[in-house]
């Protein structure tokens, strides 16, 4: 259910992170890197993160300042977010994992630094200024946020499962083998 006040969303915000950072600190060197079936790895993952919410901080400045807010990108519809995103990772191959888990730290301290600054009812009294939807400024600060790092998190698990399951069946392989010679 999404955040109704600055304080749930705030809430949100730091317990999902909080999992998510755990998560990272505890995932397998070998694995940051490694590509899955669709060509994405767990770099790739938290770099998307890290974008995403700078993409909503702009979209906030530009819609206070008056200027066009594009979504999700200047060049790209809602509906060409898989291009968007593949471009994006074209952009961040060079970047490392240590890079990409600065970026995420940085811009999340971004996120919360905004979502501090507003009073509840700018983050939940009106749309969003620039949106053209009717989401308020804090059920996009909620998905740029906390339900990336929820989805981030469920990715995560989900890899880590699969390389220790994969890492299960070499050690029964290699354990089986042994024993036939």
């Amino acid at each position: 259910m999404p955040a109704t006040t600055k304080t749930e969303l705030l809430a949100a915000s730091e317990s999902e992170f909080s999992k998510l950072q755990t998560l990272l600190d505890d995932l397998p060197a070998m694995l940051r890197l490694e590509k899955d079936a669709d060509g994405i790895s767990p770099k790739d993952i938290i770099g998307h993160r890290a974008h995403w919410i700078d993409l909503f901080l702009g979209w906030y400045r530009d819609g206070q300042a008056g200027r066009p807010v594009w979504f999700p990108a200047k060049g790209y519809k809602w509906n060409e977010t898989p291009r968007y995103n593949a471009d994006l990772r074209q952009k961040q191959s060079g970047l490392s994992w240590r890079s990409v888990r600065s970026l995420l730290e940085g811009n999340h301290a971004e996120l919360l630094a905004l979502v501090e600054s507003l009073e509840n009812d700018e983050l939940y009294g009106e749309p969003m200024k620039g949106s053209n939807n009717k989401w308020t400024t804090g059920r996009w600060a909620e998905a740029a946020g906390p339900s990336h790092y929820r989805s981030a998190s469920k990715y995560l698990r989900q890899r880590l499962s699969q390389f220790q399951e994969e890492r299960d069946r070499r050690n029964s392989d290699v354990r089986d083998q042994s024993g036939s010679i």
